[in-house]
């Protein structure tokens, strides 16, 4: 960026838990803002610093050019992009930050090309904390002069852009990310599980772990609140579990074994009401409620002598 002078009016619509942070960034940064959200208590704390207030998809659509979406699905994206259809302008370019099948994304471009309006796909991957301090990395799928016109936006929220291919790209990098994701924060719960078996002191073992081939951001982020069964939001598990859904149906018939596993997993977990936890939750069903304890709080899982 090299200032405000480069930003222009823009419009968010969708601000859960990705969204609200990464609009408050814009905000931040100078972009002169309007928000609306399908719950309209959610639009207060970017009002009070300054966004101007929607009562609809299309009167956001009618009084900004450029608008960001980041909302929960598919459905949502179709029922949103339709109540502001009318209202959209010729020249208009609408930053898709939602996770949604890659499919989805190309009948959303080729609905809005009739209308002048143009439409990138940008999949986001790094949680809230990400969302928060401007670092996401944005997976990007559409066409280059429209990722320009989106970048100072796109840089006020992502520490890394990537431009990945034609519309549905970039969905089609978040299926390859979440995929991971599921893999990785598995195999994390997995590690933390047996190294409460074995009565090992774990912070260390994670401090040991780290910086060795073993490492990831599962570990560093989320492997002492699995050990404290502790999840706060950073992304809903109900969400990576539909995420897993598009990923599995764009593989056909490639296994992906560990994918299906972890899907499966996850929908125990949000049948027994853990879906809106952080995915970190996956703690619960490899690890339990984790090890007993004595009546003073020590550990007396584990068969080794202290």
């Amino acid at each position: 960026m090299t200032g405000s002078d480069r930003l222009p009016l823009a419009g968010f619509i969708g601000l859960g838990a990705l969204g609200a942070p990464m609009a408050q960034r814009w905000l931040q940064a100078g972009v002169s803002l309007w928000v609306h959200n399908r719950s309209r208590e959610r639009e207060r704390p970017l009002a009070v610093a300054g966004a101007r207030r929607a009562a609809n998809p299309a009167e956001l659509a009618a009084g900004c050019r450029l608008v960001g979406l980041c909302l929960s699905d598919d459905a949502a994206v179709e029922t949103v992009l339709q109540q502001a259809r009318p209202a959209l302008q010729t020249g208009s370019l609408v930053i898709d930050f939602s996770t949604i099948a890659p499919a989805t994304s190309r009948r959303m471009a080729a609905s809005l090309e009739p209308l002048g309006v143009h439409y990138i796909d940008a999949p986001v991957t790094g949680g809230t904390e990400g969302a928060a301090a401007g670092t996401l990395s944005v997976l990007v799928g559409g066409r280059a002069e429209d990722l320009e016109r989106a970048r100072p936006l796109l840089e006020i929220v992502g520490g890394r852009i990537s431009h990945l291919g034609p519309v549905g790209a970039g969905q089609e990098a978040k299926a390859v990310n979440q995929v991971l994701v599921a893999g990785s924060y598995a195999a994390v719960a997995e590690a933390m599980a047996l190294g409460e078996r074995l009565g090992l002191p774990m912070e260390q073992v994670i401090a040991a772990l780290s910086s060795g081939a073993a490492g990831s951001w599962a570990l560093d982020h989320r492997a002492k609140g699995m050990l404290a069964r502790r999840f706060p939001l950073g992304f809903r598990l109900t969400l990576h579990h539909k995420d897993l859904g598009i990923a599995l149906a764009a593989a056909g018939d490639l296994p992906l074994p560990v994918t299906r596993l972890v899907a499966r997993l996850e929908a125990e977990l949000i049948a027994a009401g853990h879906g809106d936890e952080d995915v970190s939750a996956l703690m619960r069903g490899i690890g339990g409620d984790g090890p007993e304890r004595g009546g003073d709080g020590s550990d007396q899982s584990s068969s080794r002598s202290r």
